[in-house]
């Protein structure tokens, strides 16, 4: 059962599992039945950080020498893609001791669902299964621990598969990262937290770490779907060359600021790039808001008169504020690019070249500040 997790409003939100913790519990429940011929009911793992949750098993199979586990993934209240996935782990004993891509006597394969990495820059070398090095620590923890209550080494193959997992994949960071066939197996501490943004940040480091380990000399990050077309379109972007940035610019700022990539386009919508000119780092409604005043002491700066300034102040939304300016030949995109340009030189502390691009929700540029 996943854990709770409580809101500042009161409201009870339950953790869940990653798929790395549900493959460990897969991997452990098959080698259990390797040796004893007998498969567990459920099975409990042990957490980096200490915690033991039990999993029952959805599926099992023992044959021909290899047992197979499978749990079906529960994320708990986090609206993770692959909430209620299958995780299937297939467990033989290994006719070599180690390999490349082994962890001590195990060796990790990936099954259908699971991705295999294509490109350098990930924690994994080319070629490499996409268990990550955390989930492969868990798994071999844990196996220890059978291995030595039956006096067996840990020599095993173990594959790892995710039923439909190809599928998943593609609402995923995932074909964008190079690591292609499937979803990765993921996880530092095995346990989900509902709504968090760990993992999206991590997402945009990955993006970063690829991009610099292809040499590329400009990525675009963006904060929707609309942006990212228009950039695209702009420049001729690959996949690769994308950051799905989100709200988390100050994430994506201060990681580049010591993983610098040479040039920087921050493309977005209206509103979130004049809370990013305010100085706010990140951008979601819930912890910034589109600030009138602000808006309105910029468009002074930019030749708007008193009477327009004073109607952009009383304005509700971002939107009816860039009516009124555009109303007015205001050109407040280009001001609000520009002092968004500012805020994320200032955070990158000038070690990455950057470009601001306003759009608007048709994808029309508003607003530019050059590189």
């Amino acid at each position: 059962m996943a854990e709770i997790e409580k809101k500042s409003d009161g409201r009870e939100l339950r953790r869940g599992w990653t798929t790395g913790a549900c493959a460990t519990a897969a991997a452990k429940a098959a080698l259990t039945a390797l040796f004893t011929g007998e498969f567990p009911d459920s099975v409990a793992i042990i957490l980096p950080g200490g915690q033991q949750p039990e999993f029952k098993l959805e599926d099992r199979s023992l044959e021909n020498g290899s047992a197979m586990a499978a749990v079906i993934k529960d994320a708990g209240d986090d609206p993770d893609v692959t909430h209620g996935a299958v995780i299937r782990a297939e467990v033989r004993k290994s006719p070599r001791k180690s390999s490349r891509n082994s962890s001590g006597g195990l060796v990790f394969k990936a099954g259908s669902g699971v991705g295999t990495v294509t490109k350098p820059g990930l924690p994994l070398d080319v070629g490499e299964p996409a268990i990550n090095p955390a989930p492969r620590q868990m798994i071999e923890e844990n196996l220890k621990s059978v291995a030595s209550a039956h006096d067996e080494p840990l020599d095993l193959e173990i594959t790892i598969s995710v039923d439909h997992g190809e599928k998943l994949a593609a609402k995923t960071w995932n074909p964008r990262l190079g690591i292609l066939g499937g979803i990765s197996i993921l996880g530092t501490t095995g346990i989900v937290i509902p709504y968090s943004c760990a993992a999206w940040i991590a997402s945009i480091h990955q993006g970063i770490d690829v991009a610099r380990a292809e040499g590329l000399d400009h990525v675009a990050a963006c904060t929707g779907s609309t942006s990212e077309k228009a950039v695209s379109a702009l420049y001729g972007l690959e996949p690769s060359s994308i950051i799905d940035m989100g709200d988390f610019v100050g994430g994506m700022l201060k990681y580049l600021r010591t993983h610098p990539v040479p040039r920087v386009t921050i493309a977005g919508g209206l509103g979130k790039i004049s809370k990013l000119a305010a100085g706010h780092m990140d951008l979601h409604s819930k912890r910034s808001q589109v600030d009138p005043g602000f808006l309105a002491d910029l468009a002074a700066e930019y030749g708007g008169g008193e009477e327009i300034c004073d109607e952009i102040r009383h304005a509700e939304t971002a939107l009816a504020v860039f009516e009124i300016a555009e109303k007015n030949d205001l050109a407040l995109g280009d001001a609000v690019a520009k002092a968004a340009q500012q805020k994320a030189l200032d955070e990158v502390r000038n070690s990455v070249a950057v470009e601001i691009i306003v759009y608007d929700r048709s994808g029309k540029l508003v607003g530019r500040s050059e590189f």
